[in-house]
């Protein structure tokens, strides 16, 4: 039942990596959650996604569920209806994102357009530090 279920989201996933085209795919990183189940389902769903993609030479970047509630709300704590509130506003929609998982899928797009610059430049820096000490990165 698992294995059909994770191959038919690799189908799909894999036409909408086709149709879209991505130049990045951002995945939720669960490090830890109360509901075991809820954080298994959610790992293997991310692994499906980071590995078709990685297939494809796209990079994916892995993002906290704290570091996308503090991007958008300023709190890594905030609630589902605080990030769905601010997402709504930042991204100036008509109405709240339906259903409420969608509006987690923006905050994840959000926190990875505002903190990719910063991310590589920090990388950059780290490369140009090794450099100069004559090590490699």
């Amino acid at each position: 039942e698992l294995g059909r279920r994770l191959c038919a989201l690799a189908d799909t996933v894999e036409s909408w990596l086709d149709e879209h085209a991505p130049e990045v795919v951002a995945v939720e990183r669960v490090f830890s959650q109360h509901n075991v189940r809820s954080a298994m389902g959610t790992a293997q769903v991310g692994g499906v996604v980071a590995l078709l993609a990685t297939r494809r030479g796209i990079p994916v970047a892995f993002h906290t569920p704290s570091e996308v509630k503090a991007a958008v709300t300023g709190s890594g704590r905030a609630g589902k209806e605080q990030v769905t509130v601010m997402v709504t506003r930042l991204l100036a929609l008509p109405a709240e994102p339906r259903p409420a998982d969608a509006a987690d899928a923006l905050a994840l797009a959000v926190c990875h357009l505002w903190r990719a610059p910063m991310e590589a430049r920090l990388a950059q820096a780290r490369l140009a530090a090794a450099v100069r000490r004559g090590g490699r990165a």
